[in-house]
């Protein structure tokens, strides 16, 4: 297929990520980590709202009382439509001075899943972490620098995770109850094969959407064996996230990173940190909601 990538928001993010599209408000939202912020984007009117948020905000999940669940520098919250904190959930169970919570997202039991990044990026110490419909917050796995593409295949038999830095991506089995076994490779990205994998999304085929930093692409992968069988040629470096939106699911948002760029990078990228869109064939699956079965 042919694809044809819109720029849908120039909104210039420093690290625009986790894009979660709302079924009942046919609306996306997604963060800028760093600014730091949660925004709203309305396609249909073209409405941009932007909410600013007390710390560094790696991911989030829509609440079922309203509002989301974030996973922030310091902990895990519960925060109001206007992204305002209505309680701490839960604090960063590693060194908040070194550590902060990146990509995540809410399985098909509704549960929260957030993983950690490792900033010194000089040993494997992030961590993932899942927060029960109890509100306990426990560690699931760890060996990890960065921690990104937390996904959950269609039957909820599966959760998927990348480690950027390392190339790998990562499947465990869940049980009927969603505990996890032990992690199996799925795919080592090369170095040089044209970029790292970021954040995903799967489709309603079970097919693994990967953002591939560094590489201007996107791609789809088998997920028996991490085979490419599609990929989306970007107009950024640096996309960071993938989320099915729309009314039938099938239009993919991408969200894109301009961080640490010197401005030769930019003036050959200079849509890095918009948000991008582009109709593919095979719908997405509607976005969990945290609380909610």
């Amino acid at each position: 297929m042919r694809y044809q990538v819109e720029n849908v928001l120039a909104v210039q993010a420093e690290l625009g990520e986790c894009p979660v599209w709302s079924v009942s408000e046919q609306a996306l939202y997604f963060v800028d980590i760093l600014a730091p912020a949660l925004h709203r984007f309305d396609p249909q009117s073209g409405a941009h709202q932007v909410m600013p948020v007390a710390e560094h905000i790696g991911c989030f999940g829509l609440h079922h009382q309203g509002g989301f669940i974030a996973a922030m520098r310091s902990g895990v919250f519960q925060l109001d439509k206007q992204g305002q904190v209505v309680s701490r959930i839960a604090p960063n169970p590693g060194d908040a001075e070194r550590s902060r919570f990146n990509d995540g997202g809410v399985d098909r039991l509704g549960r929260f899943w957030c993983g950690s990044l490792w900033e010194p990026q000089d040993r494997n110490g992030a961590k993932l972490c899942r927060v029960d419909e109890a509100l306990q917050l426990t560690v699931q796995a760890e060996d990890i620098m960065i921690s990104n593409g937390v996904a959950f295949s269609p039957d909820g038999r599966w959760m998927y995770q990348t480690d950027t830095p390392h190339g790998l991506l990562y499947r465990y089995p869940m049980d009927e109850q969603g505990e996890i076994g032990p992690r199996e490779v799925v795919r080592q990205f090369a170095q040089g094969e044209g970029g790292q994998p970021d954040g995903a999304a799967v489709d309603s085929e079970g097919f693994y959407w990967a953002a591939m930093f560094d590489g201007s692409r996107v791609v789809r992968l088998d997920p028996a064996d991490g085979r490419i069988v599609d990929e989306i040629p970007l107009p950024v470096r640096w996309p960071t996230m993938v989320a099915f939106g729309g009314a039938d699911l099938k239009t993919l948002y991408i969200t894109s990173s301009r961080e640490d760029r010197s401005a030769e990078e930019l003036e050959t990228y200079p849509q890095s940190g918009d948000l991008f869109a582009v109709r593919v064939e095979v719908a997405g699956l509607p976005e969990p909601i945290f609380g909610m079965k």
